[in-house]
């Protein structure tokens, strides 16, 4: 070949040369004359003369030189192609297209559709040039990467991969691979353009030998560059990003590319361009998904393991994957998890104390932002990608099934979250409003749901209508007939469900005649139902819908409208709501069947009548009108007991039930008769009554007019006739009809007591109301008569008492029905609730405290200076009048604040009974200083006599219900925070009306002084309250030895304590901490409170400090195995003989706390390892987290919790609080376990060495707590050897085969995980731990005695299964036989060139008993019945 190219050089040219429009020509003729290829064109000396016609077509003077260029290069490479490649054509080839390369760059030739012709014409041909030039043509390639600017400009890049491809598989190019790969590097480093940018990616799939590191340069140079690439780019740039992964090129890479691009740099870019853009890119995905499920797969992947990535385009592609059936339910559940795992991780944060506040805050940053991604991706669903709806809906209410309690929700609202249910509510509110098609699924679903689901998962579906119909009630109208149909199921719902559903509809009713008229015949239906719970739930349907009118009526919104102009032209027009008469009248039917009803269905009804005549007082007149003819089967004017309290009472299959509330019903009669308007009416016309059954004659016409007067004046002769009458004596409970059996009278009895005490707290009621106004004579006699009552009171309470126990009766059968009603419903204004309403309001209660609290201040004041002159029968009887009245005040007040919960706080009712419950607790407070500080008090005590014994023991209890009234009460205002006003006052009056007595119990004078500039009012009520009020008091109770009240007053100081700013809870801590220091009580009670007191205010890690403090003081005081116990401590002299269980049992519960907090920090502390943060960086606060920071606290929190442990397992504890112990080291040793397993790099990762606080928690916890933990183990057994004869043995032993073989297992897993850890790091862990140790724990036999003083032989044939759930650790070598601790098989317990086992007895001591013990196991035993009594599970003896 070489010799025939010579022979050419040197031959003539056979014919003249060719011009370039020759050489057009004869190509464009050479398809018809076939005629053979010039000489000229085949000789090699030709070649610059046809390169020179290249440059003077572009140099030449004409409109389009890339058309003249490109018919050239056409033609020459037509002609050339059809020579035998042993001619000079390659060497042309190459020459040819270096020339044009030359002149693209040099921009001599316009780019644009005919140079991109040309360029694929070089691509055809590319392989016919030589190796040696393919060199050089790459590197003219990629020589001008700069100059690219447009798309035109990067024309020549299509060439680069074939190029690149046939100098990489080309045999005769020595290192084509590094020059290729030098190429690519120079790509990789040259600045991008946009239009190179998406040109380089539309062609990277076509270099399929590029390595991960290129590749994931490339990817980050791509994704950072995609900032600046046109908007109208992007889908296609992503559909090529897409298709490169879907042919393998970097699948997770370029899918975190996409979603962290879209997410967080597009994030900020809001505006509809941007948003339907990355609807277009969901369609784009939502495709690739379905052509290639791979790539779903990554999607999924990456947003489990990956929290950056969650953002709002994230949700938008999980739930576009979710339209795609294979990935709906993993979608969907990933969305689901992440938003639970949100919540439940800021909430477990939260509650964790010792955890770094900046990291809290980042926990709440982001739910923040899980939050905002979810309704972000909500709200963009309408630009350009709807086909996301379905999902969102689903979402939703799998949100609104997760939904959380009360107690969650108040605690989310306090953090400025939404929670669960919210965002569900607000996904598919959203939807509801914005999107047309999603209202008939979202009504129909929450039909199906509330119909197939629990009552409480029910529950915020309901809420999710009530707040669809508040807020869009027209779009709303539109679906009335789907409501109608839930409205069928009326009579099959749970009560509570049924009652709920009316409730939220109630707003929508106002527009819809035709809802309400049908929302009335279900409700009539539902009263003939047999179902207590569905009557029940049509009673409180009744009252809602007339509520519901009437305050539309008072706010005046209460008008049907024609919902043909305002929603929907298919709705019919509705009736004007003013037309025809109230729901009241036409609704008096069903009112009269409630009366025939069950006694919770009457109690429901009265309730309602007196919140509707708060919402229309006018109503007042009606309602009395309405319960008279009901009252007068009840009360006979002329007779001697006007009540008849026999007749409230039946007997049904034996048993005594109640029929009609008559308290109840006095007690709806005395308020309507306070609420009434003096001297106004609102009677209806005497044709609306019709509708109850009767009509007005002239006769009742007289007896309608005078109801009001005709209930004040039964009323008042009632008092009159329950005031002088016997309760017990006087015939008032009737007497029974048939010959029953004593028991039956009895329960009889008992339930008209019953009846009759709620009358009677209807009177207090009413005369508490009548002494407000009354002057100071009349006053007196309403005092006389208050007493009175009381009195009458306290012997119905006796009587009911005598009953129950003759009879064994339990107190709440009365009123099952009222149980029956669901609690804890809030639904706006209602709030149902197992607890029954009082009858005495708030108001009423402060004014018997100030009435009674002044008479015994004034009687006990004068006491002492005229107890000479003074009767002792008159004393007497004072004493125990007064006893009484505080007695009944005090459990009137505490019924009060525990049921105050019981309403919403939007209920009529909640006002009128409980109003402003802070109100009572000045009064509360001086009786607990008046009662505190009787000045009689010690001289009772020391008399003798069972009266003075009395009077001390009925006083200290009236100081303890005080208390328990007020701490109450405090817990009651700080979950309110809209009563706070009540510590002020408190601290008002401890300051001003009761100064301290011994000021040194306030503490530092600096205390107060820095807390009276608090700018926070809230925190500085807290503060004062405890520093001047709480605390002395305190004090001095400990001082008089009330051990019970100061108990009270310890949880009051505890819950104050947590509420406060931790700088305060210090000044406390440190008040409790003296008191334990100086105090030497013995009442186990008392003490645990205060040392309680003293952990739970100390801020970590004083709390751990403090705990071990006083371990090591417990650990005296109880004594160990080689030292005697003290009789108390000389630095905590709460630590004595009398108060060692309950300090220890105080200490357990705070270490049980903190293993809790362990428990979710450790399955967190693997988001911070060193190899987690290699693949994902934690971002929760806005920076990088420190996981250095984030790892030592909890290494440091273990490590004092190791320190307080190493006390515990020296102590002699008693069997309950050391296998509680043992139980919490098992679960300390699973935490130290996960540890150190994340401290080992998997394979592929570098391995870090462990921190100096690691190996300083290994050091201690071999060192102090592993090898006596052992021995505590071996002492518990060998005192269980010693009581072999105590009652509860082998339940014990039962256990003791559970959690002491697990003890083991988790340690052992420890120290395998400590092995492996120091064969990676080259650092010795174990250098603390003992040699091998025998952990074979087995059944000893001891010799029992039998009936006739003989020993028996053990029994070896049934041996209970702990031998075979022993756990054998030791016998192992040392060195190499250590190294198989990786074998997962193999529980590995020594690290290499170190001893085996972190406790043990000697080899050579071991081996010897072991083959003893053997030899005693072949013994036989006659008697295994009796042998399974004396076994005992223990360490064998190698291992002590």
């Amino acid at each position: 070949m070489a010799e025939v190219s010579a022979e050419e050089e040197a031959a003539p040219p056979s014919s003249p040369p060719l011009t370039d429009d020759d050489i057009v020509r004869l190509a464009r003729e050479h398809p018809q004359t076939s005629a053979s290829i010039p000489s000229f064109l085949l000789s090699s000396t030709s070649h610059p003369i046809l390169i020179s016609y290249l440059h003077s077509r572009a140099t030449a003077a004409s409109s389009s030189p890339s058309l003249a260029v490109s018919d050239y290069i056409f033609s020459l490479l037509s002609l050339i192609s059809l020579s035998p490649r042993s001619s000079p054509i390659p060497t042309l080839f190459s020459s040819l297209l270096l020339a044009y390369i030359k002149l693209f760059n040099s921009r001599q030739i316009p780019h644009d559709g005919n140079s991109l012709k040309t360029i694929q014409l070089f691509y055809l041909h590319l392989e016919i040039a030589p190796n040696h030039d393919l060199l050089a043509v790459a590197d003219a390639i990629v020589s001008d990467l700069l100059q690219i600017v447009d798309p035109d400009d990067a024309q020549l890049l299509d060439l680069l991969p074939r190029c690149l491809d046939l100098i990489r598989n080309s045999e005769g190019i020595e290192r084509g691979g590094e020059f290729v790969n030098s190429v690519v590097d120079h790509v990789l480093t040259s600045d991008w353009s946009k239009a190179l940018l998406v040109k380089l990616v539309s062609l990277i799939r076509e270099i399929s030998y590029l390595d991960k590191g290129r590749c994931r340069e490339f990817l980050e140079k791509v994704f950072f560059g995609m900032k600046g690439v046109d908007l109208q780019d992007l889908p296609s740039l992503v559909y090529q990003l897409l298709v490169l992964a879907s042919k393998g090129f970097s699948k997770r890479e370029v899918i975190e590319g996409i979603v962290m691009f879209f997410g967080s740099q597009m994030g900020s870019k809001a505006t509809s361009i941007v948003r339907q853009v990355e609807g277009t890119v969901l369609l784009h995905v939502n495709f690739s998904v379905k052509q290639d499920p791979s790539l779903g797969q990554e999607v999924l992947g990456l947003a489990r393991s990956d929290r950056r990535v969650f953002n709002n385009f994230t949700v938008s592609v999980l739930l576009s994957l979710a339209r795609v059936r294979r990935f709906n339910e993993s979608s969907i559940g990933i969305l689901k998890t992440a938003l639970l795992m949100a919540y439940r991780d800021f909430k477990s944060a939260k509650s964790c104390k010792w955890l770094p506040s900046d990291l809290k805050e980042g926990y709440l940053q982001t739910v923040k932002k899980v939050e905002k991604a979810v309704m972000r991706a909500v709200n963009d669903s309408n630009f350009g990608r709807e086909h996301i709806v379905p999902s969102i809906v689903q979402l939703g209410f799998i949100l609104l099934e997760s939904a959380e309690d009360g107690n969650q929700k108040a605690f989310y609202n306090t953090n400025g979250l939404m929670g669960t249910e919210e965002l569900g509510i607000q996904m598919l509110k959203t939807l509801f409003e914005v999107h047309d098609m999603t209202r008939n699924e979202i009504i129909e679903q929450c039909k199906f749901r509330i119909l197939s689901l629990k009552p409480e998962q029910s529950m915020p579906i309901i809420r999710l209508l009530g707040y669809l119909i508040q807020t869009l009630p027209y779009p709303m109208l539109e679906h009335v007939s789907r409501l109608k149909e839930l409205l069928d199921y009326f009579t099959f719902m749970h009560g509570k469900i049924a009652t709920c559903f009316v409730t939220a509809l109630l707003p929508l009713i106002k527009y819809s005649r035709d809802l309400q008229d049908y929302t009335i015949l279900v409700v009539r239906k539902a009263m003939f139902r047999r179902e207590d719970t569905i009557r029940i739930a049509a009673t409180n349907a009744i009252i809602d819908l007339i509520l519901a009118e009437k305050q539309s009526k008072r706010d005046g919104t209460y008008s049907f409208q024609d919902s043909s102009s305002q929603a929907s032209c298919s709705q019919k027009a509705e009736v004007p709501g003013s037309l025809g008469p109230g729901l009241f009248q036409e609704l008096g039917g069903l009112l009269q069947r409630c009366l025939c009803q069950q006694a919770t269905v009457k109690e429901i009804m009265y309730n309602g009548l007196v919140k509707l005549v708060l919402v229309d007082p006018l109503t007042a007149g009606p309602v009395l009108d309405f319960l008279l003819p009901h009252f007068l089967h009840f009360y006979r004017e002329d007779a001697d007991d006007q009540l008849d309290i026999s007749c409230c009472v039946k007997s049904e299959s034996g048993k005594i039930c109640m029929e009609e509330p008559l308290d109840c019903l006095l007690s709806s009669i005395s308020w309507i008769l306070l609420l009434q308007p003096p001297g106004k009416t609102d009677r209806p016309s005497d044709s609306s009554w019709t509708c109850f059954g009767f009509s007005l004659s002239q006769e009742n016409e007289a007896g309608k007019i005078m109801s009001s007067e005709s209930f004040s004046s039964a009323l008042l002769k009632i008092r009159q006739c329950l005031r002088r009458g016997n309760m017990e004596g006087s015939g008032i409970f009737g007497h029974t009809q048939d010959t029953g059996s004593r028991t039956s009278e009895d329960e009889k009895t008992r339930s008209c007591a019953f009846i009759l005490s709620g009358i009677v707290e209807v009177l207090l009621n009413t005369i508490a109301t009548e002494m407000e106004k009354a002057t100071d004579i009349e006053k007196v006699d309403l005092l006389k008569e208050l007493i009175e009552f009381v009195n009458h009171y306290d012997s119905l309470e006796k009587s009911r008492s005598m009953s129950r126990q003759r009879n064994g009766i339990k107190r709440g059968n009365l009123r099952n029905a009222v149980l029956d009603i669901p609690d804890n419903t809030d639904l706006g204004h209602m709030k149902l609730s197992r607890a029954r309403i009082p009858f005495i309001a708030t108001s009423s209660i402060y004014q018997l405290l100030q009435t009674f609290l002044d008479q015994y201040s004034l009687n006990f004041s004068d006491g002492v200076a005229n107890s000479h002159n003074c009767s002792q029968s008159s004393s007497s009887k004072f004493s125990v009048c007064c006893s009484k009245m505080i007695s009944f005040v005090l459990n009137t007040s505490l019924q009060q604040i525990k049921t105050f919960s019981v309403l919403g706080k939007d209920d009529p009712f909640k006002t009128l009974v409980y109003g402003e419950i802070e109100m009572l607790g000045p009064p509360l407070l001086k009786l607990i200083w008046l009662l505190k500080s009787e000045p009689t008090l010690e001289a009772d005590q020391k008399k003798k006599e069972t009266k003075g014994r009395k009077d001390v023991e009925d006083r200290r209890e009236h100081l303890h219900l005080a208390l328990i009234c007020l701490k109450e009460l405090i817990k009651t205002c700080l979950q309110n925070p809209h009563h706070t006003s009540l510590l002020e006052d408190l601290v008002s009056l401890s300051t001003v009306e009761y100064p301290l007595r011994n000021v040194a119990d306030v503490g530092p004078d600096y205390e107060c002084e820095i807390a009276s500039g608090i700018e926070d009012q809230d925190v500085k009520s807290k503060v004062l309250l405890i520093a001047k009020c709480i605390r002395p008091l305190l004090s001095e109770l400990l001082g008089l030895s009330f051990l019970r009240e100061a108990e009270i007053l310890c949880d009051v100081v505890l819950m104050i304590g947590h509420e406060l700013p931790c700088e305060w809870r210090d000044f406390n801590r440190d008040w409790a901490v003296c008191i334990c220091n100086t105090s030497g009580i013995t009442n186990s009670k008392v003490a645990k409170s205060l040392v309680k007191l003293a952990i739970c205010l100390s801020s970590p890690p004083n709390d751990l400090n403090l705990a071990q403090e006083m371990t090591k003081e417990l650990l005296k005081v109880m004594g160990s195995e080689g030292s005697n116990p003290l009789e108390t401590s000389e630095t905590y002299a709460i630590i004595n003989h009398s108060t060692t269980s309950a300090t220890a049992s105080s200490i357990l519960e705070l270490i049980e706390s903190v293993i809790v907090d362990m428990d979710w920090v450790t399955a967190k502390l693997k988001t911070f390892s060193p190899v987690t943060l290699k693949t994902t960086s934690l971002d929760l606060s806005g920076e990088h987290a420190s996981a250095l920071g984030f790892e030592e606290t909890v290494y440091s929190r273990a490590e004092a919790l190791v320190r307080v442990l190493s006390s515990f397992v020296l102590m002699n504890l008693k069997d309950p609080q050391a296998e509680q112990l043992l139980r919490l080291v098992t679960r300390f040793y699973k935490h130290l376990a996960q540890m150190s397993k994340l401290r080992i790099a998997p394979k592929g990762c570098k391995q870090v060495l462990p921190g100096l606080k690691f190996q300083k928690l290994v050091e201690l916890t071999c060192s102090q707590l592993t090898v006596p933990l052992y021995s505590f183990v071996a002492l518990m057994q060998r005192d269980q050897q010693e009581n072999a004869k105590s009652r509860g043995l082998l339940s014990k032993i039962k256990r003791e085969n559970r959690w002491i073989p697990d003890l083991i297992f988790q340690i052992e897993d420890y120290e395998k995980y400590l092995i492996q850890l120091s064969k990676a790091t080259k650092v010795n862990l174990l250098r603390h731990a003992k040699r091998s140790t025998s952990r074979d724990f087995k059944i000893l036999e001891h010799p029992r005695t039998n009936t006739m003083g003989e020993e028996e032989p053990p029994n070896h044939n049934n041996s209970t299964a702990v031998e075979n759930e022993r756990v054998t650790g030791g016998h192992q070598e040392c060195g190499d036989d250590a190294e198989e601790g990786h074998d997962g098989s193999e529980r590995a317990t020594s690290a290499p060139d170190e001893p085996c086992s972190p406790l043990a007895a000697e080899d050579s001591e071991s081996d010897g008993e072991e083959e003893e013990e053997e030899e005693e196991e072949d013994r036989p035993n006659p008697n295994p019945k009796r042998s399974k009594m004396s076994k005992v599970v223990q360490e064998s003896d190698d291992a002590a």
